[in-house]
């Protein structure tokens, strides 16, 4: 699987953005998804994840109740809308997959995960 994200920008302190991350080379159903950031200088933290089915997801509480993480198989794409965006955002955004057998599992850890896309920038400015 062949992970692209794009998306990112710079926005100011309580704007929005939507990330996409379209997958190539195979479909994404079976497939749990992430997001995961990274700042300059920190370790790459997990954001979000939706399970396979897409009934299930999972945020970390630095943004929870601000992001939503989705899919659509049909496009083979991820999405995540951030709203209420604050300066702590800023990082760049990678999207992830990992095949998964229970179509309710949530995986919040970057070791589990198999492909990754490129990443995107996000700044956010106060």
């Amino acid at each position: 699987v062949q992970l692209q994200a794009s998306g990112g920008g710079l926005v100011q302190a309580g704007g929005s953005l939507r990330l996409s991350c379209a997958a190539s080379g195979r479909t994404i159903t079976g497939y749990g998804l992430g997001w995961f950031r990274q700042a300059p200088g920190q370790e790459r933290e997990f954001v979000s994840a939706i399970s396979s089915s897409g009934a299930i997801t999972s945020y970390a509480d630095s943004v929870k109740g601000r992001f939503t993480i989705s899919r659509d198989n049909a496009k083979n794409t991820v999405y995540l809308q951030m709203n209420s965006l604050k300066p702590e955002d800023t990082a760049v955004y990678y999207c992830a997959a990992v095949w998964v057998t229970l179509k309710t599992m949530i995986l919040r850890n970057a070791d589990e995960y198999d492909y990754w896309g490129q990443g995107t920038q996000v700044t956010v400015s106060s």
